[in-house]
């Protein structure tokens, strides 16, 4: 009949479209849905295992190599790194020329999935590291008679490997592939486990370089007019320090493009098989709009320009051989007034969420899931840090004033870590706010009318339309509701603040280890591993904030 034949077409997929997972361990379940599901935990298992054992293999290369610099030296790291990366390649290019082209291989897109601003990440700090190496290569070339032939071949694979996994992930970070399931599953656990392994090299390496660059202090304090010279050194030409100045000031940004990449590619294994419905797609997609703001932008630019001030003063006297006391109080001092505006912030904020009447968001959302994770891991690398500081302030002389800044410092950023976790998290959770149509019609015309008008402006009449575009956003700000008002205004105000305590840190501001307190308490080499796992956590905390706070304005 003509009903039966509408309800078969408005059904969302035709069952011959689904591909059933199959494993051979479970080839004797009692239905076709019960043997997926178990094929499916296997496959997670064992793409999981292979991840698991890379990651081991790799990381006991790593280990060797600094303990033991002889019988592992770092070109071993480099070459079985470069064989997981041409691996890699190799799996990248067979998905997007073979399981991408199959017969309904991606029925369904995870909308919540490769979200604009972590693709986005993904192409600026590839962009970065691929510059990075463009620089390694060049540095390493000028210095080809002291150097290994590994230093050259290993960032040009690099090259071709970043460029490859950011059209993959820029592409296909929304596919929910439903063939070859286990083959991709092992394939994308794969490039996990190395981009942690390049991660991990990444931080071992720049600790190196921080502590060469310590010691070499504490050397020319000690022994001032020394003629020491190592055999393999940068000859006095304008190119060779341009390629090293731009290596240490690029290096950051290869450890963030490595675990940006880790989170995508995880959100794509956990989509793997996974059948959306249609339910779970919503129906309008809410853009970011600057609208309804007013006071954080403003707050938090002022936030911004006094950071990059302060920044540039620590910069200036920090690289000299004695960083004067000054510099360090007033890097302190910024950071005890900023960190409270933002604790009370977000407070606020998570206060108003617990007035509001909207309904919480309980559909499965793998990414959503992931964010918390990442923002509840990433935290802890701060924490930390911060609960080792206060030990060693209060066990030396907690009454004097650096040590008492630093002090409250430490505090004051365990207290905002944790109340800015909660007002993102419970953001999350929420459902969308949506608009009514009608008065979304009524605002478009409204705002199109305004369009037309402005076109046949004259330009004695310029200074009068601008007055009356100031009035139209203040009209359109009055009439949000005070809650979704204040709850903007603190996402733009944390947006802001979250950019300018990433720029710092990620630009080589690292008073927790030059002030020397902590340091000259632990000692130097343990002091050094606490520091340099807990400052890579700490940007990359800052970082995926950001991309936090904007869903949590967005959705207001």
């Amino acid at each position: 009949c003509h009903h039966c034949k509408s309800r078969l077409a408005s059904a969302p997929t035709d069952t011959s479209k689904i591909h059933y997972e199959k494993f051979w361990l479970y080839r004797h379940c009692s239905s076709v849905q019960q043997r997926d599901q178990q094929a499916q935990k296997a496959g997670r298992l064992f793409s999981g295992l292979l991840a698991m054992n890379v990651v081991f293999l790799g990381s006991a290369f790593i280990s060797s190599m600094i303990f033991n610099k002889v019988a592992i030296t770092l070109a071993d790291v480099w070459i079985l790194l470069s064989i997981l990366k041409v691996l890699c390649l190799f799996w990248i290019i067979y998905y997007l020329l073979g399981t991408t082209r199959q017969p309904h291989a991606v029925l369904y897109r995870d909308s919540h999935a490769g979200a604009i601003w972590i693709r986005g990440s993904v192409l600026l700090f590839g962009s970065c590291s691929i510059l990075l190496n463009v620089f390694q290569i060049g540095y390493s070339t000028i210095l080809v008679h002291c150097k290994s032939r590994v230093e050259i071949v290993f960032p040009s694979i690099g090259i071709l490997f970043i460029c490859t996994q950011a059209y993959f992930l820029w592409h296909h970070s929304k596919d929910c592939i439903q063939v070859q399931h286990n083959f991709t599953r092992c394939g994308l656990m794969l490039t996990i486990a190395t981009n942690l392994l390049l991660w991990l090299l990444a931080v071992t390496n720049d600790t190196l370089h921080m502590e060469i660059e310590s010691q070499l202090r504490e050397v020319e304090q000690r022994f001032a007019g020394s003629n020491e010279t190592t055999l393999c050194t940068c000859p006095n030409t304008t190119i060779c320090k341009v390629f090293q100045k731009g290596y240490i000031l690029l290096y950051p940004f290869n450890t963030e493009y490595c675990l940006v990449c880790c989170s995508v590619l995880y959100v794509m294994w956990k989509n793997v098989g996974r059948r959306i419905s249609h339910h779970h797609i919503p129906h309008t997609k809410p853009k970011f709009k600057l609208q309804g703001v007013v006071f954080g932008p403003l707050l938090g630019t002022s936030a911004v320009i006094i950071g990059a001030c302060v920044f540039m003063m620590y910069q200036i006297q920090a690289t000299s051989l004695v960083p004067s006391r000054q510099v360090f109080v007033i890097y302190y001092s910024y950071y005890i007034v900023l960190l409270p505006l933002m604790s009370v912030g977000a407070v606020i904020g998570t206060i108003i969420h617990a007035l509001e009447k909207k309904e919480l968001d309980t559909l499965k959302n793998p990414t959503r899931s992931l964010d918390v994770v990442l923002l509840m891991g990433a935290a802890l690398g701060q924490i930390g840090m911060s609960y080792f500081s206060i030990v060693a302030l209060v066990a030396t002389d907690p009454r004097d004033l650096l040590n008492s800044l630093a002090l409250s410092y430490s505090v004051l950023l365990i207290f905002q870590n944790i109340t800015q976790n909660v007002f993102v998290i419970d953001g999350l959770h929420r459902q969308r706010f949506a608009t009514p149509p009608g008065k979304e019609e009524d605002t478009k015309e409204e705002q199109n009318r305004e369009a037309y008008s402005q076109r046949r402006v004259s330009v004695l009449e310029l200074g009068q339309e601008i007055r009356k575009a100031s009035l139209s956003y203040i009209h359109t700000y009055s009439h949000l509701s005070w809650k979704r008002r204040v709850l903007r205004e603190i996402s733009f105000f944390l947006v802001l603040c979250n950019i300018i305590l990433w720029v710092m840190p990620t630009f080589g501001a690292h008073p927790i280890f030059e002030n020397g307190m902590e340091r000259s308490f632990y000692g130097y080499s343990t002091w050094f591993v606490i520091v340099n796992f807990g400052l890579p956590l700490g940007v990359f905390y800052r970082m995926h904030s950001v991309g936090g706070l904007l869903e949590v304005y967005v959705t207001a």
